[in-house]
């Protein structure tokens, strides 16, 4: 695990305050912060009361392979892209398909903080203080079809910007999937924003997937595609390796990774000598969305 060092950004630091600014403007000019003004952190019903993650921690110490491998190379390198203008192509078996730009995407969209546990793959975790809105009230404005049963998602692809695409870790562009009741379940969520600000680059920026009972390479980023589709689409990390990395990803200790245990989580901001956590099923989700998966063998859909 990587501990701070006395080169790392101070919390002011993380991004130029200029930049701040000009992201909540536009944010802001969609009308998408305004149901959040003034509203308290556990407002909604979803929100665990466990203490926060430092904003330092969540901006620092990130996957997001577009930039580099290393934790740090996303807060170091993803402030070349650009994210000003933004649009999401919305297309597949939907009434109202078309590019949208993304202050189309928010209008409409009632916003709230929420405050998840997210779980990394890898055996680390945190508490996120997200503001955004359900998927499912876009998804409903577009006009989902009968014949779809699932949702698909695409990253923005852009290798001037990106060098971790450079490397071939990954087939790029970088895509994740749920079923169509994950998505359209109240927990699912497009982010815009931690920590009552604006998303940064390397958490997503303007616009990401937030699947808190699933692993966090389920919560896609920085989403340029939404295809609603009739068949189960690929996934990056099932692509690259389908034995490690299952469709359904979701949180549970009782079905290990090939190379490691998922029994136990170290929290981000607990200390290198904290005991860790026992993990949850379902990352503690479960009274929530165990029903969706009723009947189903979860060690094989993993």
């Amino acid at each position: 695990m990587r501990r701070p060092s006395k080169t790392d950004p101070t919390r002011a630091e993380v991004t130029p305050r200029h930049l701040y600014l000009s992201r909540r403007a536009l944010i802001a000019g969609a009308g998408a912060l305004a149901a959040t003004a003034g509203a308290g952190r556990a407002e909604s019903r979803f929100s665990t009361d466990e203490p926060l993650t430092d904003l330092k921690d969540i901006t620092t110490y990130n996957n997001f392979y577009e930039f580099g491998m290393d934790k740090a190379d996303p807060s170091r390198r993803a402030g070349r892209m650009t994210i000003d203008p933004w649009a999401v192509t919305i297309d597949g078996l939907v009434d109202r398909p078309g590019t949208y730009d993304l202050a189309d995407v928010l209008k409409g969209q009632p916003q709230e903080e929420r405050i998840y546990r997210m779980r990394c793959v890898e055996g680390w975790s945190m508490v996120i203080p997200w503001t955004g809105f359900e998927l499912a009230g876009l998804l409903t404005r577009v006009g989902v079809q009968p014949a779809a049963k699932y949702v698909a998602f695409q990253t923005l692809l852009r290798p001037e910007e990106m060098p971790g695409v450079g490397i071939p870790v990954l087939d790029w562009p970088y895509v994740e999937g749920l079923r169509l009741d994950e998505a359209m379940h109240p927990l699912t969520i497009l982010a815009t924003g931690i920590y009552d600000e604006p998303l940064l680059n390397q958490n997503g920026a303007p616009l990401r997937l937030v699947v808190p009972w699933k692993y966090g390479f389920k919560s896609i980023k920085s989403i340029v595609r939404i295809s609603l589709v009739a068949d189960e689409p690929p996934t990056s990390w099932n692509i690259q390796n389908p034995r490690e990395y299952g469709f359904y990803s979701n949180v549970n200790p009782q079905v290990d990774h090939p190379r490691w245990s998922q029994a136990s989580e170290q929290r981000i901001g607990d200390g290198f000598f904290a005991k860790r956590r026992d993990t949850l099923m379902f990352n503690g989700y479960g009274e929530e969305v165990a029903g969706l998966y009723a009947g189903m063998d979860l060690a094989k859909f993993y």
